[in-house]
């Protein structure tokens, strides 16, 4: 039998992982299932406070990092439905922790801007959010976390990359896929700017 992947090359192999005989925990496709199912049974309660629960805290995250953009172009970033994104919006800006305003260059466009409750609520989220990361993580060090989030984020990212993704065969989605070569994120004078423009 042919392995279906290649063991680490390295000494501390967990020999749970059954990289000798290629295993089902060995597969690329049902690690991520099951990280991600474990991640979704805690993360959706450590956001709970936030409306649209984990949309919500994306959004939230999104336009507190990123240059101000309209809803549609959150949607499409995020790969969350249009129409589902309305209803986060409205839910946030209900709550008060986002303000839709006039795009200062197209005032036809409304941006999405995060509010200092908005931003308050995204910090006291993203520590509990943090509390749930590292409970699932627990089996690996401080460092191999941090890789792995590096190395999940640059695979997320070229994933999302249009172009590399075109010779790819069709599928259909459920949901919309999100879109990471997107990104504009905020530069430190931008930040700044961003800053005064949302206290202002």
């Amino acid at each position: 039998m042919v392995a279906s992947s290649t063991p680490p090359d390295r000494g501390n192999v967990d020999p749970r992982i059954d990289w000798e005989t290629g295993g089902i925990e060995t597969e690329l496709g049902w690690s991520l299932q099951a990280m991600y199912l474990g991640f979704a049974r805690t993360a959706a309660r450590a956001v709970a406070g936030v409306p649209g629960g984990p949309r919500g805290y994306q959004v939230l995250v999104a336009i507190t990092t990123e240059e101000p953009s309209s809803q549609l172009a959150l949607a499409q970033r995020l790969g969350i439905d249009k129409t589902a994104m309305t209803y986060v919006v409205d839910g946030l800006e209900g709550d008060g922790l986002v303000e839709r305003r006039p795009d200062p260059r197209d005032r036809r466009i409304r941006q999405v801007i995060p509010t200092a409750a908005g931003r308050a609520l995204l910090a006291e989220a993203r520590v509990a959010l943090r509390d749930v990361e590292g409970a699932l993580m627990r089996d690996l060090s401080a460092e191999e976390q941090a890789q792995l989030r590096e190395l999940l984020a640059r695979v997320a990212l070229g994933a999302g990359d249009a172009e590399s993704c075109a010779a790819a065969p069709a599928t259909p989605y459920e949901q919309p896929v999100a879109a990471p070569h997107r990104s504009n994120s905020l530069t430190s004078t931008s930040a700044s700017a961003a800053n005064v423009r949302n206290t202002a």
